[in-house]
């Protein structure tokens, strides 16, 4: 079945098929988009409810969910804390399509952070230990000394994991695929589910 006669389809979906079709379109996006195809926007709120909103990189799917990397005590850190939920959006521009996720938000495991972390330039291993990220900073100077500090630190051993610093695993329980039709009248496919252990059903939106 191609991508536009699953995302067309009226009956029952295979429990997998909403991840499996995001696989189908994100590889279409990486050899189309210009820049980033693996950018979303990530949607959380704090404990008194206010949205905030800000660009992040997907850096691993599966049935499990959609995961990304950041700072524990950064704004993000906090709000998911106070408020385990997320909404996730992929906009490909040059594909016109979007794809929407809404669900619980958990952390990864130690040992999949830690693997992660492996792969990074050893630059960005030192950044994540040297940024105290989203608060206030009083100079460029001062993140400049912090990065001295922590590149001579680990000038001649491998850079380990900060224990602040690990992942998000945004587990869906809806995800929406839209794509662009003319005359503003735009296809919409929405994967449901009550809860996790739930299978997927399937709905159209009008645009």
């Amino acid at each position: 079945m191609t991508v536009s006669s699953q995302a067309d389809a009226v009956s029952g979906p295979a429990p997998e098929a909403p991840i499996e079709l995001f696989r189908q379109w994100y590889a279409e996006a990486k050899s189309s988009e210009p820049n980033d195809p693996d950018a979303m926007a990530l949607a959380s709120a704090d404990a008194s409810g206010r949205p905030d909103v800000r660009m992040v990189l997907l850096k691993h799917f599966d049935q499990d969910g959609f995961v990304f990397y950041t700072n524990f005590e950064s704004a993000k850190g906090q709000q998911l804390a106070a408020n385990p939920q997320a909404a996730l959006c992929f906009h490909w521009k040059s594909l016109r399509r979007q794809v929407r996720v809404r669900g619980p938000v958990v952390p990864v495991s130690d040992s999949e952070a830690d693997a992660y972390f492996a792969t990074r330039a050893k630059d960005s291993q030192i950044g994540a230990w040297a940024s105290r990220q989203s608060r206030e900073l009083e100079g460029r100077f001062a993140l400049e000394r912090e990065i001295a500090r922590y590149a001579a630190r680990f000038a001649l051993s491998a850079v380990p994991r900060p224990v602040c610093w690990s992942g998000y695993r945004v587990r869906p329980l809806s995800i929406e695929f839209w794509r662009d039709r003319p005359f503003r009248l735009h296809d919409r496919t929405v994967y449901r589910r009550e809860d996790l252990s739930r299978p997927w059903t399937v709905v159209h939106l009008y645009p």
